[in-house]
């Protein structure tokens, strides 16, 4: 006869669910609530740790682990660092106008900072039309170069030969090396 709650959860006994909630849900919560940015992530949070829980149950090892309640902790505490590092990781968009461009807000930390974004976007305006809208996307709003191609409808070799001759082309204005006789054939 199974002896801890996870072994009843594991052996789908009637009721179990309901006593690792009631014994664990102060646990989890006090936990999510902690590393949550808000109330509704701590709650869904909760609810894919007892999920991953009651999935993993048969895990628990009463020889390897110190107790069942710490069993849960770690449980809890990698969901919720996985959440973390999810949440952190995201790419935030921004939505383009009909042209394909969009004034992109950045925050900036000082004067130098300023001064770089607008020489990057002095830079930037230099370029030919499709060069620049590639290079908009893929470094203001995060896109990858496949994303790039379905978002304005192009052929992904263009986008990455306008990536790459964008960048080219940005490397020469920012250094003042730019071939003048060869300016009209990139």
């Amino acid at each position: 006869m199974p002896d801890t709650i996870l072994d009843k959860v594991a052996a789908r006994n009637p009721g179990a669910v309901d006593q690792c909630l009631a014994r664990y849900g102060g646990l989890v919560w006090s936990l999510a609530r902690r590393m949550s940015p808000t109330t509704s992530d701590a709650e869904d949070a909760v609810q894919e740790i007892f999920i991953d829980l009651f999935r993993h149950a048969s895990r628990f090892d009463p020889q390897r682990e110190p107790s069942e309640a710490t069993f849960v902790a770690m449980i809890a505490r990698r969901r919720l660092i996985d959440r973390h590092r999810k949440h952190t990781r995201q790419v935030k968009t921004i939505p383009i106008d009909a042209k394909g461009t969009t004034p992109v807000a950045i925050p900036l930390n000082g004067l130098e900072l300023r001064d770089e974004v607008g020489r990057v976007r002095e830079l930037l305006s230099q370029l030919r039309c499709e060069e620049r809208q590639v290079l908009e996307l893929i470094f203001f709003h995060g896109l990858s170069q496949a994303e790039t191609a379905e978002m304005l409808n192009m052929p992904l070799g263009s986008v990455k030969t306008h990536s790459r001759r964008g960048l080219l082309r940005l490397r020469e204005l920012s250094t003042g090396t730019l071939d003048l006789a060869n300016e009209g054939e990139a």
